[in-house]
This record gives structure tokens, sequence and C-alpha cells, in this order.
């Protein structure tokens, strides 16, 4: 369908070297799209890179430093043509009581969750509007909803991922950039796998509460990424979707 088509668009997913980005950069190569996938591990680069098209690129860098993020917006805008679509995905999590993190800790977990989806929005933008308008999708969480004793500042980055998707999409609107936030359920990751294993009894209660009876994989998340990097959803923005198979409507 032409609306779906992304065809001769250009994206940039950070943290697009596994998990819930390298889906995403799946579902929007499948859909057309050439896409730079960003990762700091240069080897899993390689690997991720090899499940895509032979037109994708890999950039290696670290978006939590404000001159590698700019730079790789940048460098991704050159080697692809152009930048349609930003993907902010790039995330960490340290699971501790919140009496027990250590200031820096804080600060790398929102550098790299927060700061780094806004200064890649920001170095973005100029590229975007050159296009005629084009896509940004946010990743938030669960934890953007919910609160959990053990992710203070991964809660608190997420949450704060919606209110900056809402901003930016009042900001960039009239430039045809429509920005809208993914707020992804438990899905089978390497993050969460780090749960299961220090969360006692997170399986259980995550099948438990989840009306699909399972956790998600990656690839749930390539429908929403096309949909919201399409034509399909030229007039919708500011949005949080929650793609959690119910997790969030139970009680």
């Amino acid at each position: 369908m032409d609306l779906f088509d992304l065809s001769g668009k250009a994206a940039l997913v950070t943290g697009g070297n596994g998990g819930i980005g390298l889906g995403m950069a799946r579902g929007l190569a499948a859909a057309g799209a050439r896409v730079a996938i960003v990762g700091r591990d240069a080897r899993k680069n390689a690997s991720a890179l090899g499940s895509l098209p032979k037109d994708c690129i890999s950039l290696q860098g670290d978006v939590a430093d404000e001159k590698q993020c700019r730079g790789l917006v940048d460098e991704a805008a050159a080697r692809l043509g152009r930048l349609d679509i930003l993907v902010n995905n790039a995330g960490i999590n340290i699971r501790k009581a919140p009496q027990e993190y250590a200031l820096e800790e804080w600060k790398r977990v929102l550098d790299v969750n927060l700061t780094g989806a806004f200064v890649a929005a920001q170095a973005a933008y100029p590229h975007l509007k050159r296009a005629g308008g084009g896509k940004i999708v946010n990743i938030g969480s669960m934890m953007s909803i919910f609160g959990a004793s053990f992710v203070a500042p991964y809660g608190a980055s997420k949450g704060g991922i919606v209110q900056l998707t809402r901003a930016l999409a009042t900001a960039w609107a009239r430039d045809r950039v429509q920005v809208n936030a993914v707020l992804p359920g438990w899905i089978d990751t390497d993050l969460t796998r780090n749960a299961r294993e220090q969360v006692q009894g997170l399986h259980e209660r995550v099948l438990a509460r989840t009306p699909a009876g399972r956790w998600g994989e990656p690839a749930d998340l390539a429908g929403i990424a096309v949909f919201l990097c399409s034509r399909a959803s030229d007039f919708v923005t500011g949005t949080a979707i929650p793609v959690d198979g119910g997790y969030s409507v139970q009680g």
C-alpha cells in the first residue's frame, strides 16, 4: 500500500544494532527505506548490518557524547544523501534501589536515554526540514506510565521522553515534522534478559499480566515503526503509543 511505502526515504536508528532498534530498522528497510544503524559496539554493528539490505550502513558512536551524536546524524545524512526519519532508540538501564545510585550512574542513564535523544533530534531537524518534512520516533517505555522501585533514573528518562516528544511535536508541526513516541512493553531483548536475572519473579509476573500471554519480540515493533515513519501517520503527532500485548490496560 502506497501510504506505507518508504522507498527513497533515509532513516537513522540509534541503538539499531540489536533488540527493538534492529527490529524497527528491519521493518523500515523492508518498507523500502535506506537505513543507518548506530551503536557503540563495532562487532555488534557489523553483525546487525548483515541482517539488513546491502544499501544500509552502520555507524559507530555514543549518543551520550554531544559532539559524537551530532556528528553521527550529519554523517548519516551525508552518506545516505538525505535524512527523512530519526528513531531515537539508544538506551541503557542500571537497576538499584533509589538510595544506592551514585550520581554518575543517574547522569549516565539520563545522558543516553533522554539527552541523547534531544541532541539527535536537534541535529536531525535541519535535515528533516530540508527534505520537506520528516518523522521522529522516540522510544519510551512502560516505565513512562508505571513506577518501579528499581529503575528510578530509567523511569525518569522515559517519562521525559514522552514530554520531549510532545514539545518537539508542537514546535515542529508547521515544518511537517511529526514526532511520536512508542512505549514498548516487556520485549525479549538483552536488556530485559538481564532484568529477569536481577529481579526475582519478573518473568512470571509479566506473563500473568500480559493478555497476549507472552513476551514481545523485536519484530513486534516493526509495524509501528513503518506506520509512524510513513505518510500513513502524517496527521499523527505528539502521541505515545504502547506496544505491549495489552499489559498497560490491565488493572
